[in-house]
């Protein structure tokens, strides 16, 4: 059987390809250089990890007797990476002007020394979501265990090192760090929210936080919560708005509960029940859970009967 493959026929279609890049779509972008690699900042958020549980991650290229020298030179890596990842994105974005090489080379370094400054306030944090991990969870065995298996930490401290990015204007990068937590973990942080101390997310697979979220202290969720926006359609007209809700301190939502709007506020010591859907504001120490649902059983001859659920009488109905 002779070979089917014309060589003109490929060249045409290769033509026919690169003609269209010229088209002047906004998805033409021809350059690669000149943007932040997010293979690299990938591997800033793991290499960060590793900055914020130094016992925890193995190292494969270095053989010390001092682990502190393995640590210091983890440490200037990743700042030489971050570094040259803001370079790229203050160009990328144009979120500060025009810069020329040099003064973008000397914003990059200022915003990246102040950022591994912030370091130690942001381990400290860390610190307090992994107390409330432990607290929260009767599973956890260890704080060894919470560390090495539970995506909620993982998520949550890159997201705390994404924040700090973020409120320095950093474009980009902090939202390609808070990307790949997502798809390591199954939840969905952007970097924007602002998030307190002793954050637990038990579970955590379909947790998604919006941009302009802020949750206070000592707050758990469990999989599936929604912290949205009611509505996107008015598009960048929105952007800088507050279009997520506000959580008070020592509140927790159960699985499967949205809550969205930017003048949505949920009241300290609040409970959220699974499956609740909010989208008003709710006051301090209210139970909320969704009113009499009904179950359905069938039995081996098909007989059909029903119950209704009712809730114990401390839940205060407000949806």
């Amino acid at each position: 059987m002779s070979d089917p493959i014309k060589e003109e026929e490929i060249d045409q279609i290769v033509r026919l390809v690169l003609t269209d890049y010229e088209g002047g779509k906004s998805i033409d972008e021809e350059h690669i250089a000149n943007k932040p690699d997010k293979g690299i900042v990938r591997e800033i958020a793991r290499e960060l990890l590793k900055i914020a549980f130094p016992g925890y991650y193995k190292e494969n290229s270095y053989n010390v007797y001092n682990p502190k020298h393995c640590f210091a030179a983890k440490i200037e890596n990743v700042f030489f990476l971050l570094n040259e990842q803001i370079y790229l994105a203050l160009d990328f974005c144009k979120k500060r002007g025009i810069l020329n090489d040099a003064e973008r080379k000397a914003e990059a370094y200022r915003v990246c020394k102040a950022f591994f400054n912030a370091i130690p306030k942001v381990r400290a944090l860390i610190e307090t979501d992994l107390k409330a991990a432990y607290d929260g969870d009767p599973a956890a065995g260890c704080y060894d265990e919470i560390v090495l298996a539970y995506p909620g930490i993982t998520a949550i401290a890159i997201h705390r090192f994404a924040h700090e990015l973020y409120k320095l204007d950093v474009p980009v990068v902090p939202r390609l760090m808070s990307e790949y937590a997502h798809s390591e973990t199954g939840i969905d942080i952007h970097p924007g929210a602002t998030i307190g101390e002793r954050f637990f997310i038990d579970h955590g697979t379909g947790v998604v936080v919006g941009e302009t979220t802020v949750i206070g202290a000592n707050v758990k969720l469990y999989q599936g919560v929604t912290l949205g926006a009611l509505s996107t359609r008015g598009g960048q007209k929105l952007s800088g708005k507050k279009r997520h809700p506000t959580i008070g301190n020592n509140v927790t939502i159960y699985a499967g509960a949205s809550i969205l709007g930017g003048s949505t506020v949920v009241g300290e010591n609040a409970t959220i029940g699974g499956n609740a859907f909010i989208t008003r504001s709710i006051g301090p120490n209210t139970k909320v859970s969704i009113k009499n649902q009904e179950l359905e059983y069938r039995t081996s001859d098909n007989k059909r009967a029903t119950e209704e659920v009712l809730p114990g009488d401390e839940w205060f109905y407000v949806i």
